[in-house]
């Protein structure tokens, strides 16, 4: 008896499991990284209770840009654009609106599992350990089906009835410490690169973004182990590209990204107190006239990637 009792438990169970309302809309690829481009796959697996789906609609997070959906052959692709919350730079270009939602509309059978498509970049408003979650709704012959429902602070979203599809944000493979931001400053991703043992010069790299309406101006900085920081930019003399300091700081107008780079504007580490090797990390500080001083962390890369031979380095 018990064990009938046992075998009709275990039946109950596996129909429980596999029950279609049990199968979520999700991503694919379900994480990605900060500061990226993203190719969104979500999948649904069934419709409403036996009826086919006829449209699937995605709401878009603010944070998330440059949204493109794919078309999808047989079904008719649409999609509203509106103004985001705020600005976001995008390989160095302002953008303020953009994809907020998209809806495919077809027919898809509730025996049928499909996959709808799209590109979007995920900015730094989100950082390693957040989770995107995108609100998504499939409407059909009769009812719909949300999924639209987002944990709570450390709840278990698998124990929602119907959650949104989320992207869990990580950290990429050797990359830069997290966006500071100082006043109106956004700074990114600074590092320098290996230098060859007695070499009492170093380089040091970054971009910096004035989201604000006043020109900020970047005056010093400092470095551990070197004696001064220098900022130089890349000026003609006659026919030779030569580098010169700069004079009374670099400035940063409001809306603007300076990208300080090899063969371009950098920063100088002068007088090294020793080498800098491949894979540390060396804390220092940038001075702003208005941000003032900031700390910021250096990812010291290899040595490749030399600058064009008509540089000439003259200190």
């Amino acid at each position: 008896m018990s064990s009938s009792r046992s075998r009709g438990a275990l039946v109950a169970a596996l129909a429980i499991l596999s029950t279609p309302a049990l199968a979520h809309v999700s991503f694919e690829t379900a994480q990605t990284t900060p500061n990226s481009t993203f190719k969104a796959v979500l999948r649904i697996p069934h419709g409403c209770d036996g009826q086919p789906t006829l449209k699937v609609r995605v709401r878009i997070p603010e944070g998330i840009v440059a949204v493109k959906p794919m078309p999808k052959a047989g079904w008719k692709l649409g999609a509203t654009k509106g103004a985001y919350v705020r600005a976001y730079q995008v390989h160095g270009e302002t953008v303020s609106e953009g994809v907020t939602d998209i809806v495919w509309t077809g027919s898809l059978d509730d025996g049928f599992y499909d996959e709808f498509v799209f590109q979007a970049r995920f900015t730094d408003a989100f950082q390693p350990g957040a989770t995107v979650y995108f609100p998504v709704v499939q409407e059909c012959e009769k009812g719909t089906e949300e999924w639209v429902q987002v944990p709570a602070a450390g709840e278990d979203p698998h124990h929602l009835a119907s959650p949104a599809p989320g992207v869990k944000i990580v950290a990429a493979a050797n990359a830069s410490p997290a966006a500071q931001h100082a006043g109106t400053l956004t700074i990114e991703q600074p590092w320098s690169r290996a230098t060859p043992a007695g070499a009492k010069v170093g380089g040091g790299y970054l971009r910096i973004t004035n989201n604000g309406k006043e020109t900020d101006r970047l005056i010093s900085g400092s470095f551990p182990i070197a004696s001064r920081v220098e900022m130089h930019e890349m000026a003609m003399e006659g026919d030779i590209m030569r580098m010169k300091p700069v004079q009374g700081g670099l400035e940063i107008k409001p809306g603007a990204t300076i990208e300080l780079k090899p063969g371009a504007g950098h920063l100088m580490f002068m007088d090294l107190k020793e080498p800098l090797k491949e894979g540390q990390t060396v804390k220092g500080t940038l001075i702003f006239e208005k941000a003032g001083t900031v700390d910021v962390e250096y990812i010291v890369r290899g040595m490749g990637g030399a600058a064009p031979a008509a540089t000439e380095h003259k200190h």
